[in-house]
């Protein structure tokens, strides 16, 4: 089984039989980890925290691929479960520190203002601090569009909201970034 050549429908055959079940779960994850894993970073921000959230994506495909109907693609339903668990991060994460999300987003904006890398005049810096102003519905959107160059439709599928409501979250999101990036 190699990543290029086996098709995920393919792997998904392999993983429904007992025999090449773990081999089938394993190259599925070796295709999709670093996506996920970049995914879930932009929205959680600190390594070990996507590790983390990651893990909790890896254990949900595992319990869950045996159930996979395929009414969609694969990568799609991967990209939900990795979207569902970083909402459910950030969640407990304001529940945890029992502060308001204004607090949650400063942190997180503080976070990146930690690392050893940050330069608050580089672009790319400037564009994730704006980013972590987002609300986080908002913020799935703009990540999935931005960094994963992922059609609405796609995303309509991912998110299960109505390609209209996607693009309007989607430019209000602009606007917001455009709108820090003039004044910071």
């Amino acid at each position: 089984m190699s990543l290029t050549t086996t098709s995920d429908s393919e792997l998904l055959v392999q993983f429904r039989n007992p025999v090449t079940k773990e081999k089938a779960y394993t190259v599925i994850i070796k295709k999709y980890q670093e996506k996920l894993y970049w995914h879930i970073r932009r929205m959680v921000i600190e390594h070990e925290d996507a590790n983390d959230v990651l893990q909790n994506v890896l254990i949900r495909v595992w319990n869950g691929l045996e159930n996979f109907r395929e009414d969609s693609q694969l990568y799609t339903w991967l990209y939900r479960i990795a979207t569902n668990e970083c909402l459910t991060y950030l969640e407990q994460l304001k529940k945890r520190t029992a502060v308001s999300l204004s607090d949650v987003e400063s942190g997180l904006s503080n976070k990146i203002k930690a690392d050893k890398h940050f330069d608050a005049n580089r672009l790319e810096w400037k564009l994730q601090l704006a980013i972590q102003q987002l609300p986080d519905k908002q913020k799935v959107v703009f990540t999935l569009r931005y960094y994963d160059e992922m059609p609405y439709e796609e995303m309509s599928r991912v998110l299960e909201t109505s390609e209209g409501a996607l693009k309007a979250s989607y430019h209000h999101a602009v606007k917001k970034i455009e709108d820090y990036m003039l004044n910071h």
